[in-house]
């Protein structure tokens, strides 16, 4: 199905009727599937996407979430404590299929051919990924004639990484299995514009990013912690990107601070807070009722922390 005839107003758009809602005067969060809610979005109604997508692989399954609830692992790797402190638990990318990859190939092609009928010219998409998996989902954004402008790379340090061969650490004590990942990249690509990118500023308010002063242009290198003990307690998920750095990423997105940023994979919601602190308009799609749940109370929370 095709998307609806252009619509500029993101508050016209429609909601499914299976979907359940919450609206604020900056942001509205569905909790519905992506790949329901974007066919039917109006063209060109949003100006930015923002978004750390599951990628409909096996880490998401009830089967594995199940798992890792009830700290049995299975594709997610449980850390263990240092010192009363516990990393989060992170997927094994190592551990893909053929099938599975061909699945991350098929979801991220969907993503992108939907994503470039509600974007607007010059919209940029935000979209984190892992150093093993990126070229899977770059391939299939550029693909479907997105242009590939950078990618942002956010530093992370972790308590541990690099490690020795399962079950034979003391046999092969000077040995890294993999090195220890230290940073996470964020694709970041372009609806192309209509005519010159000031042409386009001037009429959908998009093409470019916006500076963090007059002096200093965003950048691709961005220093960022883990999120904050604050931060999991509000919004215990997963995979939660801190706010330091989910706040310089959506400001960038708006060159012009004005428009509405989309995530169709909220999770908890901490895009949509970053955006709310921001003071910058958002929409959040979340299929899985704990996070949708979870997102409701964690947005106004996360929006108020100082950072």
């Amino acid at each position: 199905m095709q998307p609806q005839k252009a619509l500029t107003d993101v508050a016209r758009t429609r909601r499914l009727p299976s979907s359940i809602s919450k609206s604020t005067s900056l942001y509205q969060i569905h909790h519905v599937d992506a790949f329901e809610w974007l066919p039917v979005a109006p063209m060109n109604s949003i100006e930015a996407v923002v978004t750390d997508p599951p990628y409909g692989l096996v880490e998401y399954s009830d089967k594995e979430l199940t798992k890792l609830k009830n700290g049995k692992g299975g594709i997610w790797r449980l850390p263990p404590s240092f010192d009363g402190s516990k990393r989060m638990p992170l997927p094994r990318f190592t551990v893909l299929t053929e099938a599975d990859q061909k699945s991350l190939r098929d979801f991220s092609f969907r993503l992108s051919s939907l994503l470039k009928c509600v974007l607007v010219p010059g919209g940029h998409v935000f979209i984190a990924t892992n150093p093993l998996i990126s070229h899977l989902i770059y391939e299939n954004f550029m693909k479907n004639g997105f242009e590939k402008r950078a990618e942002i790379i956010r530093t992370v340090y972790t308590l541990r990484g690099g490690d020795r061969p399962k079950n034979a650490h003391d046999e092969f004590s000077d040995v890294s299995v993999m090195p220890k990942s230290c940073w996470e990249p964020w694709g970041l690509f372009r609806k192309p514009c209509e005519g010159r990118v000031q042409d386009n500023l001037r009429k959908w308010k998009t093409g470019g990013l916006r500076r963090i002063s007059e002096s200093e242009p965003f950048k691709d290198l961005i220093l960022s912690s883990p999120a904050r003990r604050r931060e999991r307690d509000i919004a215990p998920h997963p995979s939660l990107k801190p706010q330091n750095f989910l706040r310089q990423i959506v400001r960038a997105a708006l060159p012009l601070g004005k428009g509405t940023i989309l995530d169709p994979f909220m999770g908890s919601g901490s895009t949509i807070a970053a955006a709310t602190a921001c003071k910058l308009r958002s929409v959040g799609l979340e299929v899985r009722d704990e996070y949708f749940t979870m997102a409701e109370s964690a947005i106004p929370q996360l929006a108020e922390l100082e950072v």
